[in-house]
């Protein structure tokens, strides 16, 4: 038995500024699976599945527990640029850690956080 990948199924107040920031600073690509309530953001392997849900606190309103995904990406550098280009908020600038990855700390309009990294050195 094992585990394939996951897809994050997140909670937005706005499907359109969220879906944009997807696009703008994680290159994704859009599909609107069900107008107004569901809008999948594809980047690689991964589909962040937004749910429109404007009553319930914000991933930034709750805190601590924000933090969604580790993405391992082939360019830490390149995606803080165009991070930094859209305006995103950079909440960790990339550093290279001591556990071999080059790291950044990205946190979304609704504040879901995201570490990208980048595989520097032994495993």
């Amino acid at each position: 038995m094992w585990i394939s990948h996951s897809d994050p199924v997140l909670a937005v107040h706005d499907l359109d500024v969220s879906a944009s920031w997807y696009c703008d600073v994680l290159g994704c690509e859009l599909e609107d699976v069900d107008p107004g309530s569901w809008r999948f953001c594809r980047a690689g392997d991964v589909t962040f599945m937004l749910g429109r849900c404007p009553d319930v606190p914000t991933a930034g309103e709750i805190g601590d527990h924000s933090y969604v995904a580790y993405l391992h990406v082939d360019e830490v550098d390149g995606y803080h640029r165009r991070a930094v280009a859209a305006g995103a908020q950079v909440l960790k600038a990339p550093r290279d850690e001591p556990w071999g990855m080059r790291e950044l700390g990205l946190r979304s309009p609704d504040g879901h956080r995201f570490m990208l990294a980048q595989r520097i050195g032994p495993a």
